[in-house]
């Protein structure tokens, strides 16, 4: 299969340690593009980012920057146009999650407004600098695609009975924020969309359903019932949604919601 192609382009990836920025990363970097890794300071050494550094050496460029910090992605932007320009290419990754670890549950009217505050802050406010700040710079230069990494519960909320197995007391809860967060990522992209377009940047979000990871069997189990495809993704079935968007493939699509879920939220 032939992949889209991103030779010559320049490309910055937010929140790249972890279990999907690597895989971001790693996608764009075989399409052909620089990529600019956004990191925090105590990711920089993440196992991921270091094999792809190893495979494809100067052409991967690991940089401490926070979202909620303007000041660090206005420096982020000229350490790479230093480098060669303005990138071609920005994917807002960068997020706080909280996976479900027995023993740690949370009632819901327990959770702090600090606790809420600071996902979004994250999660919404981070990319809302990141799009400012790079994205501006992509409309000076006349061109680019700017691709949020939404989730599918920015759509749906969790099923908490996918963690009821989890011995935990109180049980397990999905932060509220997340989902919130998303959602709002989701509308900002439209927003974005509709102000960069005339300037030739496009703006779109892609929402990953559930991704094999190193979750248990149960939730394994009780997560697949729920996807008319039967299973989770593979990360590698990120990739070709990721470089769509990314690339001049999707050059007539902007302010859309690509969600690559299994079907889980048809159902």
């Amino acid at each position: 299969m032939t992949r889209a192609s991103l030779d010559g382009s320049r490309a910055v990836v937010t929140g790249s340690a972890g279990k999907l920025g690597p895989v971001w990363v790693g996608a764009l970097l075989a399409a052909g593009a620089d990529v600019t890794a956004l990191v925090l300071e105590d990711t920089q050494d993440d196992v991921g980012l270091a094999k792809l550094a190893d495979q494809y050496g100067s052409s991967l460029d690991i940089l401490v920057a926070d979202v909620s910090s303007r000041a660090d992605l206005e420096a982020a932007l000229v350490h790479m146009e230093r480098k060669g320009g303005p990138p071609a290419v920005l994917v807002n990754n960068a997020g706080i999650d909280q996976p479900p670890v027995p023993g740690a549950g949370e009632l819901l009217e327990h959770i702090s407004a600090t606790t809420f505050l600071r996902i979004v802050e994250v999660n919404t406010v981070g990319a809302f600098q990141a799009m400012q700040v790079v994205g501006a710079a992509m409309a000076r230069a006349g061109h680019g695609s700017i691709v949020n990494v939404g989730s599918i519960y920015a759509t749906v909320s969790p099923d908490m009975r996918m963690y009821d197995h989890l011995q935990t007391d109180p049980p397990f809860l999905k932060p509220p924020a997340y989902g919130a967060s998303k959602a709002g990522l989701l509308n900002l992209s439209r927003y974005f969309a509709t102000h960069l377009a005339p300037h030739g940047v496009r703006v779109n979000s892609l929402s990953p359903g559930g991704v094999m990871g190193t979750q248990d069997e149960q939730f394994l189990s009780k997560f697949s019932a729920r996807v008319p495809l039967g299973r989770l993704a593979r990360p590698d079935e990120l990739v070709g949604p990721l470089l769509f968007l990314a690339s001049d493939d999707s050059s007539y699509v902007t302010g859309i919601d690509l969600k690559v879920d299994g079907g889980f939220t048809a159902w």
